[in-house]
Parts: structure tokens; sequence; C-alpha cells
């Protein structure tokens, strides 16, 4: 047996001719008119008669054939097709050096539509760019673990706290992504690594604002008919964030009705629904003061181009020492309602454009309750331009 093997020599290899050479074992050496030549391990599995490429003559020399030839006829002894062998060991590998950056992206891209402006704005994806992927990113997604995860994130688990949450969270869709795909990975490295970094010592703050009953003063000192005097009453008056109203457009109103196009809601999973916000006839009548000032279709333009910005209404805030921020106008009106009157909780989130109930109850609720929201608005506008005749109880 011994001497069936290795018949052929590294020169003779070197020199041959067309055809076909036998090193033995099922070792061949398929030479053509043209080209280096094919090293081919022939072998028989189940009765049947297979040839298996192990490279040509100028990657695979003489020795590396032999040592590849003695691995697959082992394969074959132990009942195993090389071929199949070979296939199944490419697709392990292939997982193994699936890299996260590449999970990552792929993740992104599939949760686009879910995300506003299409992801464009970066929020969704940044914290995995700026504090994972420049320490992951290269590594086979199969081989992070908890270890890896909490290494990467405790530099800023305590410092920036609300940061290194969103990208654990973000980095735990990423793991089911290429669970998805196909990929063996650790599903549970992200809660694994939040038991590692323990309790975080930031604790969130809340948005500064001012008390309902303080309102109607600083209303009152809004009265020199300045953009951003206007801007800041009708902030007030709609309950909205400052970005739609920020950019509200002269086509957006319609009678007594603004509709905010619903790519421009913040935190609205369902970017397709607009969202309608009834005007009083105090925030017409504020509309009407703020057409002269409009530019490029902007209601609230600024001084120079484009739109008046956040900063603009907020300093003038600080400018008056106040705690409180434009923002904060969504909570004054938020505990007005809660405190001076009997609103349902479905009309009251609704009044400042939040998401109540599942999928499936919103499906079914088809109402957005203008009307309601309408009349306790006035309500509201009442007792922010009247602050002397007190709040009124809804029934």
């Amino acid at each position: 047996m011994t001497r069936a093997l290795n018949k052929l020599s590294a020169l003779a290899v070197k020199n041959a001719g067309p055809g076909k050479l036998s090193d033995g074992g099922g070792l061949w050496l398929y030479k053509r008119d043209e080209g280096p030549g094919q090293w081919v391990l022939r072998y028989t599995m189940h009765s049947r008669r297979r040839e298996m490429g192990l490279g040509s003559v100028q990657d695979v020399s003489l020795k590396d054939a032999r040592e590849a030839a003695d691995r697959w006829r082992s394969a074959v002894a132990k009942g195993l097709d090389p071929i199949n062998e070979r296939e199944r060991e490419r697709r392990q590998a292939e997982k193994r050096l699936h890299l996260l950056e590449d999970v990552a992206k792929d993740a992104f891209e599939s949760r686009k539509a879910e995300l506003k402006n299409d992801g464009k704005s970066g929020r969704w994806f940044s914290p995995l760019e700026i504090h994972v992927l420049p320490k992951l990113g290269k590594k086979p997604v199969g081989e992070i673990d908890q270890i890896d995860i909490r290494d990467t994130l405790l530099p800023i688990w305590h410092s920036k706290a609300e940061t290194a949450r969103k990208a654990l969270n973000r980095l735990a869709i990423c793991l089911r992504h290429a669970a998805a795909l196909g990929h063996e990975v650790d599903l549970q490295a992200t809660e694994k690594a939040r038991a590692l970094l323990g309790q975080q010592r930031h604790k969130a703050e809340n948005i500064p604002a001012l008390p309902w009953a303080d309102v109607p003063a600083f209303y009152a000192s809004l009265s020199d008919g300045t953009t951003t005097h206007l801007a800041l009453r009708l902030l007030i008056l709609t309950g909205v964030r400052s970005a739609p109203l920020r950019f509200l457009r002269l086509e957006q109103i319609e009678g007594d009705v603004w509709t905010i196009p619903g790519e421009k809601q913040k935190g609205r999973k369902d970017k397709t629904t607009d969202f309608r916000v009834p005007l009083v006839p105090e925030a017409l009548s504020l509309i009407e003061q703020a057409k002269p000032l409009a530019r490029d279709g902007y209601l609230f333009p600024s001084i120079r181009k484009g739109v008046i910005s956040d900063a603009t209404m907020a300093r003038l805030m600080e400018r008056r020492e106040m705690a409180a921020c434009p923002h904060g106008f969504r909570s004054s009106l938020r505990d007005w309602i809660a405190e001076t009157t009997n609103t349902p909780y479905e009309i009251a989130e609704a009044t400042l454009g939040h998401t109540v109930g599942g999928k499936v109850e919103r499906a079914y609720r088809r109402t957005d309750y203008l009307e309601q929201r309408r009349s306790l608005l006035e309500l509201w506008a009442a007792h922010v331009t009247k602050p002397r005749q007190g709040s009124v109880v809804v029934p």
C-alpha cells in the first residue's frame, strides 16, 4: 500500500505534459494543454465515484496536495463525504467571519422604514457608530460575548447613561438580526453585559416646566408682536412640540385646523398619519398677526434665513432667569388638564399628540378626538388669557 502512494516528484509535476498523472491513493494531477494543472482527489462514496478538486498546481504544492488528500481520505473512512464536509465547513467559516459592522448596517437598512425620515438624522445608528463599532465592528458577530460588550460600554455607562442604554439596545437588535440571518450568536449577551455593568448612577431629569398657574402671567408678557413672542404664544396655546411649530407652513392651515405631516411628528412609528391640531380663536388671531412676518411659506422665519430656532425661544426664557424651557409648556398643559378637568386619559394624551393603546386597539379606534380637543384647548386658552377668572372644571 505504501508503494502505491507518493508516485510523483516535484520535478515530475513541474515538467508534466498534458494528461492525467496518479500520485496514488486517489490523488491525481490533471494537466491540460493550457494552464498550470489541477489536483483532484478521486474517491468512492455509497458506491458512487466522485472527484474533488484540491486546487491548482500554482497555488497548492505537491506536499500540500498530499496532506489534503490524507485528510479527506480519513473523512471517507469515517463515512463522511469530503465534498459535503468541505461545503459545511465553508458555511460555518462564513458565519464566524461575518463582522458586526456588516450586521449592524444591514439591521439599520431593514429598519429605516420605521425611523423618522428613513433614519437620515442618524439618531438610531449613531450610538453604535460612535461607541460600539470602533471597538467591536471588525469582530465576527458570533464571537461577541458579554465581556466584550461590558468592556466597550463601561467608559460611558454612568457618564453618558442614556447613550449607553441606547447603544446596548441597538446592539441587542443587531444580534437578533444576525440570528435571523442564520449566524450563531449569543442572544443573551447584552442582558448578561447589563448584569455585569450594574445599575446606572445617572438619573433622568424631567424637562423643567412652568407651573400651569404661572403660565398666564408669562403669556401676557409676550406682547411685543415679534416672531419670537408670537411663536411662544402659539406654542403655549396648542401644546405642540417646538419643531412642528417652527416649521409651520401656511398651506398646513385650513380654516381652523392645522395639519402637521406625519413625518414631522416625533416619537410616532406610523409616519403616514398626519396630526390635526384644532386652532381656537386666540390661536387664529396669533396666526393672522404673524402672517405679515412670514417668509418663503414659513410663518415663523428667522432674521436671516430658514426658520426661528428652538434656541431663540429658549434664550428669551433664559434672559428672564426662568428655569423652564419652551418644551416644558406641554407639561404645563398636561398638568392643567389633570388637575383642573375631568378629561378622559385618551383625549388628554391625544391633545399632546401621544400614541395611546396597542396596534390593534388603534386600528379599531379611528377618531382623533378633534372636537373634544378643541373644547379642551378653548378652556386652556381661557385660562391662559384670563388668569383672574380661574380655571374651569370640564364635566
